[in-house]
């Protein structure tokens, strides 16, 4: 008789584990995708038509509804003004960065509420997160109808260049659209995902990848089934979008218009400078034609010998990054196994050119570098969803810039220094700087400079309920956690009483690129030079902690515990330490401090019998 194998209505047959639903999202800046894996491979999901990728962009229509994609990149002409193109740029900026980047874009920004920049449109002020959410929404439908039912998880990309606030307000945008993100991965790491670069291939592997709006480089190391990412760098406001402004400024100048193209026509000319750009890739000349403000056509051509020449030095800006990551890895050219193109600008023949170049080596195009990062993210959110729970590939991701605290002089104190593989978590012990102190102020900053001024706030928080105690008894535990998605919780803790605080940052706006790429290049130029103001700086500190301490011993007991010629002498070493506080020479400080500490050390002692004395008076030695 055969026999029957018998499962619970609704359930998956006995024996088979029931297949999750998960996506892999590319939120990118000119174009989005979704992929999911179906029958073991990971695949990009295309729409009714066809089309697999969704342009970035949203319209607000006069009827109230949204419009998102090939519809509204077509009204972007007539409405320019309603039709949000680019938004990832704006992530988790503020206005005053947004005005950094330099550019003219083609719509109006709110008044800097001090928060994240907002875009005025006909539908209110949107924030970049509200219009990301949009995009985001679209790809859910696309994945759930591919997949017959709710998606249950996805993984979504950032560029790996993204600070804390940008990471955020990814995670807010698909919070919004009602996703569910089990991790946020670095598009170069989800690139050598989709490569198979962890199939056998171990070694140390360079992701390039230049895509519409932002360029990351990062070294990748596959050794026994861990992806570690080496080392990390880039530019959140460099790709394809600079091209084609570039290319945009050209034609403008060719045709005549000067600062006069209104908000249509330079949608119309960043359109036909981005078709351009795509057609250069295969023809060695593209014309061109663009209505003037009075009626007449200017017609002309683009040969790709000038285009080479207009984009040179945004190509050449992204050899910079690629020259620090290799010294910041340790790593040589010679050492590179594979170069891997990722991003829609990579397909420029001069890119992949100057990029075969510097590492010597032919770049890797095997995979339509539009949809590598979608793919990877798929093969990722299949494997966290628990559809492989025998895979056992391990990824490993950077920090991009140290995370660190103020300490007293306004000096830095580096908690997690840039490239620390994440997830992590790193504790350190902080003390208090004066007598009977009961709170304490954290301040968050990220950067790789000695002094705070020179580097990036991210946030502040106190610490209150400590013990009052001498200065330097107190002993505050702080400790720095940053989660695979990248994003930063800080704790304080008083160790003796168990009092704590916390704050998870989400600062309301983040870097501007180029202040990165500053800070990096500072970092390196003024090495010595930091070196030396925090030398400074602590003896500085050092010097006021000493004075302070003495100043309060003398009006407790100078004039008890000293003879006049004995005060005179340390109030004018005491002077003499004060008067070289304000200079700029660190030994001479130094120097000053040992002097008083010699004149004064007498006193000490002579407080610390008496005071040793006091305690005793009136007890037999029994008792002690």
């Amino acid at each position: 008789m055969a026999l029957l194998q018998i499962s619970e209505p609704g359930g998956a047959p006995a024996g088979r584990v029931q297949h999750r639903r998960a996506a892999g999202i590319d939120l990118g800046t000119t174009n989005s995708l979704v992929a999911t894996v179906m029958d073991g491979h990971a695949r990009t999901l295309p729409d009714e038509a066809g089309r697999h990728l969704l342009p970035s962009v949203v319209r607000y229509a006069p009827d109230g509804s949204v419009a998102v994609g090939i519809e509204a990149q077509a009204a972007s002409f007539e409405d320019p003004l309603n039709t949000v193109a680019s938004v990832k740029r704006f992530m988790g900026r503020g206005l005053a960065d947004v005005q950094t980047l330099g550019k003219r874009f083609p719509y109006e920004f709110a008044a800097d509420g001090g928060g994240m920049v907002k875009i005025r449109t006909r539908a209110g002020e949107r924030s970049p997160v509200e219009v990301s959410s949009e995009i985001l929404k679209v790809l859910k439908g696309r994945a759930e109808k591919a997949l017959d039912g709710p998606l249950e998880g996805v993984v979504i990309t950032v560029p790996a260049y993204f600070d804390d606030a940008q990471r955020q307000a990814t995670k807010d945008a698909a919070r919004l659209a009602g996703l569910n993100v089990l991790r946020l991965l670095n598009e170069p790491t989800a690139a050598a995902v989709a490569y198979g670069l962890d199939k056998g291939a171990e070694g140390v592997h360079a992701v390039y990848d230049l895509g519409g709006g932002t360029f990351d480089i990062s070294l990748l190391r596959f050794s026994r089934g861990v992806f570690e990412v080496l080392a990390t760098a880039g530019d959140s406001a460099l790709g394809g979008d600079d091209i084609d402004r570039i290319v945009a400024e050209w034609i403008l100048a060719q045709a005549g218009f000067g600062g006069e193209a209104g908000h249509g026509v330079l949608r119309q000319v960043l359109h036909q400078a981005r078709e351009a750009k795509e057609a250069l890739t295969a023809a060695e000349r593209v014309a061109l034609e663009v209505q003037r403000p009075d009626g007449s056509l200017w017609e002309g051509v683009l040969d790709r010998e000038t285009f080479t020449h207009l984009v040179a030095p945004l190509v050449e800006r992204t050899l910079a990054p690629c020259r620090r990551v290799l010294r910041d890895a340790g790593i040589r050219r010679e050492e590179i196994r594979e170069v891997v193109m990722v991003g829609g600008s990579t397909r420029i023949p001069y890119v992949r050119e100057r990029v075969g170049g510097f590492f010597a080596c032919e770049p890797h195009v095997d995979i339509d570098p539009d949809k590598v990062v979608a793919i990877g993210a798929a093969l990722q959110a299949d494997v966290l969803i628990g559809n492989k729970p025998s895979d056992e590939m391990l990824l490993l991701d950077v920090v991009p810039l140290s995370l660190g605290i103020e300490t007293m002089g306004g000096l830095v104190e580096k908690i997690i220094p840039r490239n620390t593989t994440i997830p992590v978590s790193r504790a350190q012990e902080f003390t208090t700087f004066k007598d009977g102190q009961t709170a304490m102020s954290i301040h968050v900053v990220q950067g790789e400079r000695e002094l705070v001024s020179d580097n990036r706030s991210l946030a502040r928080f106190e610490l209150r309920g400590i013990p009052p105690m001498a200065a330097g008894a107190a002993r505050i535990q702080v400790t720095f956690q940053v989660d695979a998605d990248g994003l930063l919780n800080v704790t304080a803790r008083e160790t003796s009483t168990g009092v704590a605080s916390h704050i998870e940052i989400k600062p309301s706006y983040g870097l501007d690129e180029s202040e990165i790429e500053r800070m990096l290049k500072d970092s390196y130029a003024h090495a010595r030079e930091d070196v030396a103001r925090r030398r400074l700086r602590e003896q500085q500190v050092e010097a006021e902690r000493v004075m302070d301490a003495l100043r309060a011993a003398l009006a407790a007991d100078g004039d008890r515990l000293l003879a006049p010629g004995e005060r005179t002498e340390i109030e004018a070493a005491l002077a003499r330490l004060e008067s070289l506080c304000r200079e700029d020479d660190a030994d001479a400080i130094k120097s000053a401090i040992e002097a008083l500490d010699r004149v004064s050390t007498p006193f000490a002692a002579r407080r610390m019998d008496d005071s040793i004395k006091r305690a005793l008076a009136g007890q037999r030695l029994e008792e002690i």
